[in-house]
Formats: structure tokens, sequence, C-alpha cells
């Protein structure tokens, strides 16, 4: 059986290196963050309706990863961040998303810190938001009682506190 494992956080937090990074560790597959090429495809600004489109499509390719990982499987993402982005930016979540989390479990959630350097990509909205974003999902992770850890560090050493995380809980 393999271990999900969601990267989740705010954005310009590394989720996606840590992400590739483990897959390469671990020499198994990972699911990228299906929001970005939706959004890049999009000829409009992105709606509230468009978040649960994103999470669907999110799960479904989770899905088709699993079938085909090796022990891990890396999600770039997770409900945490859908429920989030919609709640911050339009004050009320899908249902969908909200049962979505309470019952799709992840063996482990890493949350990545807001102590490296935001960098600018236009899918970005919130550099000034980071601590108030951070403490959300901090908050939201504690309230639902999901295994998670924190990830701080630059490079090798946000990668080794993540495999140090990973080690510790599958020994």
């Amino acid at each position: 059986m393999i271990k999900r494992i969601a990267i989740t956080g705010p954005e310009s937090t590394g989720k996606t290196w840590l992400t590739e990074s483990l897959a390469t560790y671990f020499n198994t597959t990972r699911v990228l963050e299906f929001a970005r090429e939706y959004i890049n495809k999009l000829s409009r600004p992105y709606t509230y309706d468009d978040i649960e489109i994103i999470a669907k499509q999110q799960l479904q390719q989770e899905e088709a990863f699993a079938a085909i990982a090796t022990n891990f499987l890396f999600i770039d993402t997770d409900f945490f961040v859908t429920k989030i982005w919609s709640e911050y930016v339009y004050h009320k979540c899908s249902p969908w998303i909200i049962d979505q989390l309470e019952n799709h479990n992840y063996d482990l959630h890493l949350l990545c810190n807001i102590d490296l350097p935001w960098e600018y990509d236009p899918q970005r909205e919130h550099p000034n938001n980071r601590i108030e974003l951070f403490d959300l999902y901090h908050s939201e992770l504690t309230k639902s009682g999901k295994p998670f850890i924190i990830i701080s560090g630059k490079d090798e050493t946000r990668l080794q506190c993540a495999l140090d995380g990973i080690f510790q809980k599958f020994k």
C-alpha cells in the first residue's frame, strides 16, 4: 500500500520543488498542481466555480498516479489548499471540497513554512498576506486532527526536514 503525502501551504513556499525533490529521492511519481495548468488555459479570470473543478481534476490525477506509484505518492496541493483559497477569495467553499477534506485521507501533510522569499508568478496573488495564510493552514490542519509536520529551511535543509519527518512517521 502506497503512502500518500500531501505537500500544502501558502503560495511561494516551495511546494512544487519539494514535491519533485521527494519523488526523485524515493524514486516514485508525483502529482503536479492542476490549478496552475487549468488557470494558464483560461481566457478569463478564474471564478468560485473553477476552484471545485480544479479540486476534482486534482483528485482524478491523484488517483491515476496512485496506480503507478511505488511506496510513496507525493501530491503538490491538497484539499486544504482549495478550501483556504476559496474561503480567502470568495468567503465560501464548495460542499464537495469540504466533504473531500473530511473524508479523503493522506498519510501525512507537509506544511511548507513561509521562510522562503516570496517569488513573483502571475498566478500568485497574496505576497503581503503570507503570515495570515500560513496561520490559516496551521489552524485548519490542527483542527482537522490530520497528521502534519511543518517544513522549514532552504534547499537541501528543507528537503532534509521533510525526509526526517517522513522517516520518523513511517519507521
